[in-house]
């Protein structure tokens, strides 16, 4: 008895921590924020008497899905890069933990799952836009990040639909107002993504991705481009307010937020400084959902 018990506890130890990877595979802090810009884009773009809160788990739940699809696809093709990264090289894929063919099936599995419950319980066309963005992801956006700085416009475009694909899930159409929200989202990636390409640079030319700009270099030119990516953010966040989905409240936060983080990029500017991008990158992290946040709660 004593042996069975033993060899059960083995097995379910065993199974737990596949299960476990699997999850990992699905990179949940990224998937998730998917979710949530989602269900930010529906919430802004829902109008009617009350906020149809099945939908509303079901695209979230949708979208957190085909993202995880994406990146499980992103990890797959970059195997023998994350080998050689310090920050990827403990992965589920790189480590054997979970085999090649067993995550085209989980890739396979949950991309499906995903984008059948956007078409049960949203529209065609925010499936179309989810089974678009799984395609940039994962088929443009991973081979370019060894071809040069394309990359971060290319992977922009997926990375700024989530909020447009939960505005077409409230709406069922492509208006200027959801066009904005992508756009606050699409501009706000570039000072994102190059301030993480800045701090993980040694790592990144390991594998060979190319994804800052001027020529790679971490220098002042570098820094200047994040600078104007960022001060677009400030007059793209009172868009919302002047095209009369928003108050005026939710303005004043992104300005300042925007201001605050604009002011990040002259200490960078000034240093050039591994340290000094990293605050970009946290202040980056900070911006999006607070602003968002303020949309949310400041919607006409």
């Amino acid at each position: 008895m004593q042996y069975h018990s033993s060899q059960n506890i083995s097995i379910t130890h065993l199974m737990l921590s596949y299960l476990k990877n699997l999850f990992v595979l699905l990179k949940p802090r990224l998937s998730f924020l998917v979710a949530f810009s989602s269900a930010f884009g529906y919430v802004l773009g829902f109008s009617g008497s009350g906020i149809n809160y099945v939908t509303l788990s079901f695209l979230s739940l949708g979208g957190f899905l085909v993202s995880g699809s994406a990146v499980i696809i992103n990890q797959i093709i970059e195997i023998e890069y994350d080998k050689k990264m310090d920050r990827t090289k403990n992965r589920p894929l790189p480590t054997g933990k979970i085999s090649k063919q067993e995550a085209i099936v989980f890739a396979i599995l949950v991309g499906i799952i995903g984008l059948g419950l956007l078409f049960i319980y949203t529209n065609v066309l925010t499936t179309i836009l989810s089974l678009s963005s799984l395609i940039l992801y994962s088929f443009v956006y991973t081979p370019l990040k060894r071809v040069g700085p394309i990359a971060v416009f290319v992977g922009a475009l997926p990375g700024a639909l989530p909020p447009l694909l939960g505005w077409v899930a409230a709406t069922n159409d492509f208006s200027i107002e959801g066009w904005i929200i992508f756009g606050i989202q699409f501009i706000w990636q570039f000072p994102h993504f190059w301030a993480i390409a800045w701090v993980a640079d040694d790592d990144y030319k390991k594998a060979g991705f190319k994804l800052l700009p001027s020529g790679g270099k971490k220098d002042l030119n570098t820094a200047i481009q994040i600078m104007i990516y960022t001060l677009f953010l400030i007059p793209l966040g009172l868009l919302p307010t002047l095209f009369g989905v928003t108050g005026i409240y939710s303005a004043l936060v992104a300005t300042i937020c925007g201001v605050l983080f604009l002011s990040q990029t002259f200490y960078l500017m000034k240093e050039c400084s591994k340290e000094a991008a990293l605050k970009i990158m946290f202040g980056s992290f900070l911006y999006l959902p607070i602003v968002q946040l303020a949309y949310l709660l400041d919607k006409i």
